[in-house]
């Protein structure tokens, strides 16, 4: 019998290889790569085969970039198990799952899918990413698996990714850790179990495999010593199975979660105040540990032994803190002023450093010639800050340039502290920043190419609002929710944007929006909420009334802003409009007049009335009459704003709205200070000084 598998496999194993006797970027099931064949992507930047490190006679399967001269390897597939000859085979399995097998039958590694795929398809893409996806899935971003999600398998050679997905955050990935596990992203060991759990597969685990996640170490009885761990310092969970309650503070939050054995967790919704309550009835499952200081305080039921395990733990921990924190605070002081005599003495500053931003700095040169010179024709859009331009590098990769106007207002020293800022923010929904340029009075920053352009390309015009359905647009709307959150209190500092409109949110090859242009952006740190400014710079019909009148800003001044944007993507109608000439009301005031008048639903983008699930499209616009609310404390956070899109408890009855932006937008006549798109129909304030 043995024999007659062996022949099978033979013979299977040379139906392939007829097949796959050329260079591709992709197998299927039918197909494989055996020891000196190789997968290379479609613009031949990444390849994958099998390969031996230096001085070893160890065969591994591995990624590497053949445009670097000297073999610089970014990922490795079997780094556990080497083979020790030149037997190995790359197939996919009957299972859907990409396997490499050893001298036929021994399996040394597995992408251990738990999806089963119709047409599994293993993919090495321009970007260096080995994916396993569904053929028959129209969704060319949805994969089964993807190496970009365990960039440690590396062999000690080379642990940075030469592609630009080297800044991607791998804590992105929804449910990398499984349920109650923990992602931390500048840590060696991604994921972790929460304290009170443990690995449910500890082999899986150790080979970087975390999405069966952990378990507790004692079982779960519903008896009243049961208590709450306290969890700081975190992205709460996936609130899919949760429920939130406006109005609960903390104290009748515990006690509601306390009363119900099926309840797992509580949390406050609202990262600032706690005035809203999260419950959850099932699995956690996509934490996240923050390490700015920042994140959400999570409380989890636990049985009384480990809660008696968990209060001794604490006591050790003080007595050492106790113990060290003098002499730590002592030597960082020292250090301190050591290193600040040392830099006065020698008179360096920050100025000319470029090496101190972290970033890939381009010459001049490099950028006018992937502009051609900075061609019209290459011209994406201008705007009060500068003019943006597409490009390509010598490597073919396109770009998106701002080249900042002289007049701009921003110097040298400010520049970099943009390009060091935007450097820092690192999320699927937020513009990557690839580089920069500082060259006499010239100052460039060099993004990542959206093909699709900006989100006002297709909301405001029929013929391509058709190609916007509603499930695209609430993916748009949701993504910008998950990247105002990120900013606002998922980040290393609080992030208030101040120019958040259709025009600013640019669409990838998949639709998936980024939040774009920074240039007026502010930072808040340590426990500041809000600022105060006398030059108001934004966008007339998205600025918040106590921003455009008096100068005070804060997340929820954000808020007001994705209302309108959310408003505008609903109805497919610009803000600044008058849509009931007798009333003389803008969107926000039509949209309040639908709604007194329970006709909602006289207000959806008739490109999609006809095929949208009402009842979201509904829920949508009752969180954005929510959103505009006129004082900024009947706004919701952000957290909030998603668990109310995401969920279906009841929500609160807005107020009247604030219809300032109506009464102002007539009044506006200069053209646009801040502009990334080619729109001509924006128009912004740069001056307003607060009353």
């Amino acid at each position: 019998m043995d024999n007659i598998c062996f022949v099978f496999v033979g013979i299977h194993l040379l139906f392939s290889f007829i097949k796959f006797s050329t260079a591709v970027d992709a197998i299927t099931q039918t197909q494989f790569v055996s020891d000196g064949r190789s997968l290379t992507s479609k613009d031949g930047s990444f390849e994958l085969g099998f390969f031996s490190p230096a001085n070893s006679s160890s065969r591994f399967l591995g990624i590497w970039n053949r445009k670097i001269p000297l073999r610089t390897v970014s990922w490795v597939a079997n780094v556990h198990k080497p083979i020790n000859d030149s037997s190995g085979i790359l197939m996919i399995n009957s299972t859907g799952n990409a396997v490499i097998l050893s001298q036929n039958t021994t399996v040394v590694w597995s992408t251990s899918s738990s999806k089963q795929a119709v047409n599994p398809i293993l993919q090495l893409l321009d970007s260096g990413n080995l994916v396993l996806r569904d053929g028959e899935d129209g969704n060319s971003g949805t994969f089964l698996w993807q190496s970009f999600d365990y960039t440690s398998d590396t062999l000690g050679l080379s642990a940075r990714w030469v592609s630009v997905s080297a800044s991607e955050d791998i804590c992105d990935n929804y449910g990398l850790c499984g349920p109650y596990g923990v992602c931390t992203i500048s840590d060696p060991i991604a994921c972790k179990c929460l304290k009170g759990f443990k690995p449910i597969s500890p082999e899986t685990w150790e080979q970087g495999e975390y999405r069966q996640g952990c378990e507790r170490n004692e079982t779960l009885k519903c008896q009243n010593n049961n208590g709450f761990i306290k969890y700081v310092g975190l992205k709460l969970p996936d609130t899919k199975n949760g429920w939130v309650s406006q109005g609960m503070d903390m104290k009748e939050c515990k006690a509601k979660c306390s009363s119900n054995c099926s309840c797992i967790a509580f949390a406050s919704s609202d990262a600032k105040e706690d005035s809203a309550c999260s419950l959850w009835f099932s699995d956690l499952i996509d934490i996240r540990r923050l390490l700015n200081g920042g994140g959400q305080d999570l409380y989890v039921r636990m049985p009384a032994s480990e809660l008696e395990t968990n209060n001794g733990v604490k006591v050790k921990i003080a007595a050492i803190i106790i113990a060290v924190v003098s002499i730590v605070c002592g030597l960082l002081l020292s250090a301190y002023y050591i290193q600040r005599n040392r830099k006065i003495s020698k008179g360096q500053t920050n100025e000319g450093q470029e090496e101190d931003l972290e970033l890939p700095w381009y010459n001049l040169s490099t950028i006018a010639s992937a502009t051609d010179n900075f061609s019209f024709n290459n011209k994406l859009g201008q705007g009060g800050f500068g003019t943006v331009y597409r490009g390509a590098l010598m490597d073919g990769q396109e770009i998106a340039v701002k080249r900042l106007s002289q007049n701009s207002g921003q110097g040298p020293n400010e520049f970099k502290n943009e390009v060091i800022l935007i450097a820092k923010l690192q999320h699927r929904n937020l513009v990557r920043l690839l580089g920069y340029c500082i060259q006499g009075e010239e100052k460039l920053l060099i993004y990542e190419y959206m093909p699709n352009q900006s989100l006002d390309f297709y909301i405001f015009d029929q013929a391509h609002g058709k190609l916007l359905d509603w499930r695209k647009r609430f993916n748009i709307i949701l993504g910008v929710a998950r990247g105002l959150l990120y900013l606002h209190e998922d980040s290393r500092l609080r992030i208030i944007h101040r120019d958040l409109k259709a025009s600013n949110v640019l669409l990838d090859k998949d639709m998936n929006p980024k939040i774009s242009d920074f240039g007026m952006a502010r930072t808040f740190g340590g426990d500041q909420t809000e600022g105060v400014t006398r030059r108001v710079a934004g966008t007339l019909g998205y600025m918040a009334p106590e921003y455009a009148i008096d100068g005070q800003f804060s997340v929820k001044s954000d808020v007001f802003s994705f209302g309108i944007l959310m408003l505008e993507i609903v109805s497919g109608k610009k803000n600044r409009g008058l849509y009931r000439l007798d009333d003389n009301l803008n969107l926000v005031g039509y949209a309040w007049k639908l709604w007194e008048e329970e006709r909602s639903q006289e207000l959806i983008d008739e490109c999609f009335k006809d095929s949208c699930n009402l009842s979201e499209v509904l829920r949508c616009i009752h969180v954005t009459l929510l959103c505009v609310q006129q004082l900024p404390d009947d706004r919701p956070s952000m957290s909030t704003l998603i668990l109310m899109l995401g969920d279906e408890t009841n929500l609160p009855q807005p107020r009247k709205p604030s219809l300032l932006i109506g009464k102002h937008s007539s009044e506006a006549d200069s053209p646009s200070i801040k502009q990334e798109t080619s729109s001509t129909n924006e128009f912004s304030i740069s001056l307003l000084d607060g009353r």
